[in-house]
């Protein structure tokens, strides 16, 4: 079988390694006694081989026509789980009826995007194992009083346990990426929904972020926060010193004072 070649325009890198694709199809704990894995982008299936292995109700998809034909003719069984498609526009509800985890050596170019998406079908995502690129693993899985904390740490943190869980160097990729790699785990919490209107908890978090120099007195003028709410010391801070509950507690805030308004 002629090989996948990798396209720059999809951020392809296809890891070579096959110990450390073992370790990543290891990780799947099968959080909630899920059996349902979709990898996403399985390019030649390097890691698509060692979940096979790991008994799962696999399903792949990937963008890259190439890489799909390449996949009926080394997994045949699978059939229609290998999907063509773009996983930023799929309908996940309508694939998965019920819940199911991720896999993936996400590329890096929508890493960020594929997190917000998962967020959007949380109840349904129960795990998701990722090779993505370093700093943004490392952002994700940061605890808050880092500099690597950001708005998708807030957000992720809401729903998921966060871990880190190794670095993968450059070279066991080809084509070789200009950076390290992280390799990450989330398993879904017991949050079902937040104690605050989430859309405005979104609001708040990168409104919170969106200059992070500034206090949180600063960032969040456009709020209108209640006057005697104005001493709390929680606004001389900056939005990386707050954890999830001091967001839902600001989000609440500004809830009450709407509310009386």
């Amino acid at each position: 079988m002629e090989k996948v070649k990798a396209k720059k325009h999809l951020g392809q890198h296809f890891l070579t390694d096959l110990s450390i694709a073992e370790q990543i199809a290891q990780a799947v704990k099968g959080h909630n006694e899920v059996s349902k894995v979709l990898e996403i982008g399985p390019g030649m299936g390097v890691l698509t081989d060692f979940l096979m292995k790991e008994s799962l109700d696999l399903y792949l998809i990937d963008i890259d026509k190439e890489s799909i034909v390449y996949l009926h003719k080394k997994y045949p069984e699978l059939g229609d789980k290998i999907i063509e498609g773009d996983f930023l526009k799929m309908n996940l509800e309508d694939l998965f009826t019920d819940k199911f985890a991720i896999v993936g050596n996400f590329p890096y170019n929508i890493s960020s995007q594929i997190f917000f998406k998962v967020l959007e079908v949380k109840d349904q995502v129960t795990e998701v194992v990722c090779m993505l690129q370093k700093e943004v693993a490392e952002r994700i899985a940061s605890p808050k009083g880092n500099k690597d904390y950001g708005i998708l740490s807030v957000l992720l943190q809401a729903f998921y346990d966060i871990e880190y869980l190794f670095t993968v160097p450059p070279h066991v990729f080809d084509p070789p990426p200009k950076v390290n790699s992280g390799v990450i785990r989330l398993t879904r919490n017991a949050t079902e929904k937040l104690d605050c209107n989430e859309k405005l908890f979104k609001q708040v978090v990168k409104a919170g972020f969106g200059n992070r120099r500034k206090t949180l007195r600063n960032c969040l003028k456009p709020f209108n926060l209640p006057g005697e709410f104005n001493t709390n010391p929680i606004l001389n801070l900056r939005a990386e010193q707050l954890d999830v509950a001091d967001f839902i507690f600001l989000t609440q805030t500004i809830e009450a004072s709407r509310g009386n308004h």
